[in-house]
């Protein structure tokens, strides 16, 4: 694709990487009016990569690649059009975050890299540009084909995927992105998480999440709070439990320690354990001289 102004100013490299700061160079970042040139390159490339497609609208553009944290490959070739150099295509890439169906039908989220948009111009294809230009993003990225997923790719570009990369069992999904078999196969490197778990069974909790599960239900407020376990709390240290010969209603309540006109506490503190031990020991010994007599 060849443009009015020489392309060999804007881009540098024979690969140039772009995002939101539509800059190629240390050059075009200093001058606007470079930017301003990127920014026709880029919605120039977009319009033809969506009239490629038969695409009601162009995905691509420089407001939209400003917007979003996504990055553009830009390919040139800088010894054409009498050293002007010529556009070649570019490959659009960005993270997404995506929930995905294996084959098994089991919901998985997950955040990969995605092929966005992919185009060579109509002149330069099969000469090896495309190729070259999915090489460097892959290498770039540190990314496998296969950990990728693809937005709404063309026939052209599975077919591409299918001859240099082998990809080719893809896995139908309901939206519009194309993921292959090996993808859930290597769910761990690509850091997926499942979000729905196969119908099975229920495997238990291990002995650190029943403690963490036990701790959360303490806390909880009564009646949610399951029966506590038989160990004896300080109040209940108060009361005796009823046993064979003693009726429940003469069990006798913890008396607590209050202040009343005429008290003596205040000289000499007494806790509510103490007081609740010498009611029951004067109660008894009631009881014993009336027996007594």
């Amino acid at each position: 694709m060849e443009f009015h102004f020489d392309i060999n100013q804007l881009f540098s490299e024979r690969i140039s990487i772009l995002d939101h700061n539509l800059v190629a160079s240390r050059q075009s970042k200093e001058r606007p009016d470079l930017q301003d040139k990127i920014a026709t390159v880029v919605d120039e490339l977009g319009r033809a990569s969506a009239k490629a497609q038969h695409l009601p609208a162009p995905i691509t553009s420089a407001s939209k690649l400003q917007s979003q944290k996504h990055q553009l490959y830009l390919m040139k070739d800088g010894e054409s059009s009498r050293g002007h150099g010529v556009v070649v295509g570019f490959l659009k890439v960005g993270y997404k975050k995506l929930f995905l169906l294996d084959r098994n039908g089991v919901h998985i989220e997950a955040e990969p890299l995605c092929v966005l948009d992919f185009y060579v111009s109509e002149l330069l294809q099969r000469h090896g540009y495309g190729l070259e230009l999915f090489n460097f993003m892959l290498q770039h990225q540190n990314v496998e084909p296969v950990l990728m997923a693809y937005d709404r790719p063309s026939n052209k570009l599975l077919a591409f995927l299918a001859k240099h990369y082998s990809l080719m069992q893809s896995v139908p999904q309901v939206n519009n992105f194309v993921a292959f078999e090996g993808f859930f196969h290597k769910r761990a490197v690509a850091h997926l998480r499942r979000v729905k778990k196969p119908d099975g069974d229920i495997k238990p909790y291990s002995l650190m999440e029943r403690d963490v599960v036990r701790q959360e239900q303490r806390t909880l407020p009564w009646p949610f709070a399951p029966p506590h376990s038989p160990q004896r709390s300080a109040s209940s240290q108060c009361s005796p439990s009823p046993s064979v010969g003693n009726s429940p209603s003469r069990v006798l309540p913890c008396v607590t320690h209050s202040s009343l006109p005429g008290d003596n506490s205040e000289q000499s503190p007494r806790s509510p354990l103490i007081n609740c031990c010498r009611t029951r020991r004067s109660n008894s010994l009631s009881r014993s001289q009336l027996n007594f007599n």
